[in-house]
């Protein structure tokens, strides 16, 4: 089916054979992520978002060309069939995405990371099942979402580089980010709704970097509101 071919809403909410595996694929990944974040928060890994963040545009700017770098290696690695460089660029998104998590965890007691990752790991997957029903009862295309998540996470750049010297801009670059992730996540369903012929290996990758860039801004949130209970 083409991309900006009409979805045919008829056929239900049932997930065929081919989305089943982009879902279990992507599943599986991000359930690897959140052991990578529990196992760094106890190593000396946890202390680079401190230096990074020390000045917030570097931290953004460095996990943002991990991320980037990440996909397009695992891309090329699996365009080309070259499962050594696809499996290079997974191991960078793990690790950027990881530590990351692993740096905001390492303010909360160990007793408590378990459950905080259980909690977040909760949320995330009602805020993926509501955007998910939204895209599939619609038979409209999604294709603006990718726009719009570009324009976002540009927005929250900036407002991180004007966060830098003006520290209430801060919080506008984390919401922009955090809707640029969202939107992103849509747009990544929609494709895997719409996009029949797509790349199951392309789609999974897609997918599973949606849903970790929200996991890591649900945790940050999560965090906050039970220091906010103390």
């Amino acid at each position: 089916m083409s991309v900006d071919s009409p979805y045919d809403a008829g056929r239900g909410f049932g997930l065929s054979g081919r989305e089943a595996r982009v879902i279990g694929g992507a599943s599986i990944l991000m359930a690897i992520n959140v052991a990578l974040m529990y196992v760094i928060v106890v190593t000396p890994l946890q202390q680079v978002n401190e230096f990074l963040f020390a000045v917030p545009i570097l931290g953004v700017i460095v996990y943002g060309v991990a991320i980037m770098g990440g996909e397009l290696i695992a891309e090329r690695g699996v365009r080309g069939g070259d499962l050594g460089i696809a499996f290079v660029g997974m191991v960078i998104l793990q690790l950027a995405f990881g530590i990351f998590g692993g740096g905001v965890l390492r303010f909360a007691p160990r007793e408590q990371h378990l459950f905080i990752l259980s909690v977040t790991a909760i949320v995330v997957a009602l805020l993926t099942a509501v955007i998910a029903t939204y895209v599939y009862a619609r038979s409209a295309a999604f294709d603006h979402w990718g726009r719009y998540a570009n324009v976002s996470f540009i927005g929250g750049v900036i407002a991180i580089a004007v966060g830098t010297l003006v520290q209430p801009a801060l919080l506008v670059g984390f919401v922009l980010l955090f809707l640029g992730f969202l939107l992103r996540l849509g747009w990544e369903i929609w494709r895997v709704r719409d996009r029949q012929n797509a790349s199951v290996a392309l789609q999974t990758i897609g997918v599973y970097i949606a849903v970790a860039g929200v996991f890591v801004h649900v945790l940050q949130l999560v965090l906050r509101y039970l220091a906010s209970r103390e």
